[in-house]
């Protein structure tokens, strides 16, 4: 006779855990401002080791700002790479100005202490200067070429009559992506442009900064930055074009030292100048979130 040995289980409670994931850092910081809720948002995610490109496009989507900035720290140095809801790009000036701050303002880093970033545009330098953080970046000067008559419609530009002064295009920054730059004359034109975004996506693989010298005092121009081919369709406040601007505007103005606003709905000042094959851009920042990423 067969004897079965019944045994019953109280329910503990009980069940295997997963090991814990560390919470990340993360930040949000309005660039190019000293004023809450203006200037160009960026988040900064302070990394503990390599992530998958896949993640952090993941998270970039998630934080659906035009940059999010991702830090891993080196021996001397941290690695910097920039993605917006839909691309990693190769430069992102408000991104790398909010990293810096995030670096100094939370005690990562003394404050004092210059910082180095190595990015897909090479070795970048952020150092303090006086109240705004001062950026050495790569310099992308306009060479004249003459803009596509499809960019022009798209920019709404044609259809108004408008003869921009200048056309030109910046060199490849290392993934195709060129951008126009179009000097429209007149602060007031570059204020009231208003471009059809579905078709400057598909007409230009990165963006087009719309410019113009300023009719305002304190400020040398004024400039819109277009990007929609990368999610973005107008950038608040935008590192990377003022590259190229102030290369532009440093001959025409006969200046050493330039300050530029860029005239979005959030707005923001770039204080720059030209420095051989470089720009030192420079502006402030506030930080506006702390929190925690737990994905």
């Amino acid at each position: 006779m067969e004897r079965w040995l019944l045994v019953r289980l109280r329910y503990s409670g009980y069940s295997p855990r997963m090991p814990e994931k560390r919470p990340l850092p993360l930040y949000q910081v309005d660039a190019f401002t000293r004023e809450p809720l203006r200037g160009n948002p960026a988040a900064v995610c302070l990394l503990d080791a390599e992530r998958a490109e896949e993640w952090m496009q993941g998270v970039a989507a998630e934080m659906n700002l035009s940059e999010t900035a991702f830090l891993l720290k080196q021996r001397d140095a941290y690695s910097l790479r920039w993605f917006t809801p839909t691309h990693e790009v190769p430069l992102c000036g408000h991104a790398t100005l909010a990293s810096a701050h995030v670096l100094w303002e939370s005690g990562e880093v003394p404050a004092a202490r210059p910082l180095r970033f190595h990015t897909r545009s090479g070795v970048l330098e952020a150092k303090r200067a006086g109240s705004r953080i001062e950026l050495d970046l790569p310099a992308f000067p306009p060479a004249g070429a003459p803009l596509p008559q499809a960019v022009a419609q798209a920019l709404g530009l044609a259809e108004a009559g408008i003869e921009p002064r200048f056309t030109g295009r910046t060199a490849e920054r290392g993934l195709g992506d060129v951008d126009y730059l179009v000097d429209v004359g007149s602060e007031e034109i570059v204020r009231g442009v208003r471009p059809d975004f579905a078709r400057l996506g598909r007409e230009v693989k990165a963006g087009v900064i719309v410019t113009a010298r300023s009719a305002s005092g304190g400020v040398d121009f004024v400039s819109r930055y277009f990007v929609p081919a990368f999610g973005i369709d107008e950038d608040p406040v935008t590192g990377a074009a003022h590259c190229c601007l102030i290369p532009y505007w440093t001959p025409l103005l006969g200046k050493t030292d330039l300050v530029g606003y860029q005239a979005s709905a959030r707005g923001g000042y770039v204080h720059g100048r030209l420095a051989g094959a470089r720009v030192l851009l420079s502006g402030e920042a506030v930080t506006v979130l702390r929190g925690e990423l737990l994905a």
